[in-house]
């Protein structure tokens, strides 16, 4: 074993930036392999089986898609509204343990803002036994005033803290010149929950109603409320209803009376399956990566097959000399796939660094973009294959120059050179 050390640690060393080349080759192959499978797992575990605390949404007649993206994760546009007379009938069902009014359509710095009531903070649970909780000196918004409670991203990115004071722009992209002249003051900062609630500014739905140039159309017509005036419920509408059931079951009720005989409403149900349909739109996506990942471990097996077949004329007199001094063709032939081996165990080691850099990115910009968090260090199947993977391919590449070692002619190559 010491003899086969030495010649492999002369080798790296003769040919460091061939080996370094090498090895960067593999670190990346090994690193993309696994980057790849473990994000693919933990996005369609984030977005399709993530505990989200709703059971269904109800919204506007059109796409259960838009209508989950845009209430649950806040990312796309709202497909219209509902009568706050259908949100008062739905509450009233004795099925229906929990109903929450979303209101949105108003941005601050490309932060959603959500016009809502109380309910979200006292009684809903975005997990199991988990409800959101203020950071301290914090305290809910008052219906009747124009305050705000901020998801803890938000008060991360725009520095906002309590009692500060923000003018909300309208429409869900943020442009300076749609500043609303209405003020809001920051009342509280939420605990983070690792979710798209951190992304969130909560407003009482009655001040998104009053917002200037927001126009109500529950009666059919349009009706802006003015100061001082109460707003009647037959005008009011909302963007959606978050929904959580007695009884999972119940779902299936709702749904077929809504989506199935109803014209005015959809309900997105169960929530999970919806988005698994966006998944299976974008299969392709992951196929696609996963074939470049492919590709690059291709290149890396090949880049240590070339590395130890170009140096094999100039180790010949080297091998010869060890066949000489009484090393079996054996020994040469399984010193040169040891070789292979350690550069593809050694790349397979720097594909760990690799791996996090290039997951820690995405981790970063899907936190940024949606809240939903992954994590660098979860477990995956793939971190064990993926580097056993690479090592088995390697040792099988270093093969065919290993047979070209077996071969060598002692007497040929022992000739004096001059």
């Amino acid at each position: 074993m010491r003899l086969f050390l030495l010649l492999i640690s002369r080798s790296l060393r003769q040919h460091a930036l061939s080996a370094c080349i090498t090895i960067f080759s593999v670190a990346l192959a090994s690193g993309l392999l696994m980057a790849v499978f473990s994000l693919k797992t933990q996005t369609h575990g984030a977005f399709t089986g993530g505990e989200v605390g709703f059971d269904a949404v109800l919204g506007a007649r059109g796409s259960q898609l838009q209508l989950v993206l845009n209430t649950i994760f806040h990312l796309e546009t709202s497909p219209g509204n509902i009568p706050w007379s259908l949100y008062q009938a739905i509450k009233q069902r004795p099925s229906v343990k929990l109903a929450i009014p979303y209101a949105v359509g108003d941005n601050y710095h490309g932060f959603r803002i959500v016009g809502t009531t109380k309910d979200i903070f006292t009684d809903f649970e975005y997990q199991e036994g988990k409800k959101f909780k203020l950071q301290p000196g914090g305290e809910l918004f008052d219906d009747t005033r124009a305050d705000a409670v901020i998801g803890s991203f938000v008060a991360q990115r725009t520095g906002l803290k309590v009692n500060d004071v923000f003018h909300p722009y309208h429409g869900l992209l943020f442009n300076e010149l749609t500043k609303h002249s209405e003020e809001y003051r920051v009342v509280g900062i939420l605990e983070p929950t690792n979710s798209p609630s951190d992304r969130v500014i909560w407003i009482p739905i009655e001040g998104l109603f009053r917002m200037g140039g927001h126009v109500l159309r529950g009666t059919g017509k349009e009706f802006e409320a003015k100061p001082g005036e109460p707003i009647p419920d037959a005008a009011k509408e909302v963007s959606a209803v978050m929904l959580k059931f007695t009884s999972p079951q119940y779902g299936f009720t709702l749904s077929q009376e809504i989506n199935g005989d109803g014209k005015v409403a959809t309900l997105a149900w169960p929530i999970g399956n919806v988005m698994a349909d966006l998944f299976d739109k974008i299969g392709w996506l992951d196929r696609v990566l996963a074939l470049i990942a492919y590709l690059v471990a291709a290149v890396a097996i090949g880049s240590i097959l070339a590395s130890i077949y170009n140096t094999m004329n100039e180790r010949r007199r080297e091998f010869a000399l060890l066949r000489a001094l009484g090393a079996r063709k054996s020994t040469v032939f399984s010193a040169i796939v040891l070789e292979a081996s350690a550069i593809a165990a050694l790349g397979s080691l720097c594909g760990f660094v690799v791996y996090a850099f290039i997951l820690g990115a995405a981790a970063f910009i899907i936190r940024s973009q949606t809240g939903v968090v992954l994590d660098v260090f979860q477990p995956h199947w793939v971190m064990l294959l993926a580097p056993a993977g690479m090592l088995l391919a390697g040792a099988a590449a270093g093969t065919v120059p290993a047979m070209k070692a077996y071969r060598t002619d002692v007497a040929t190559n022992l000739t004096p050179l001059s």
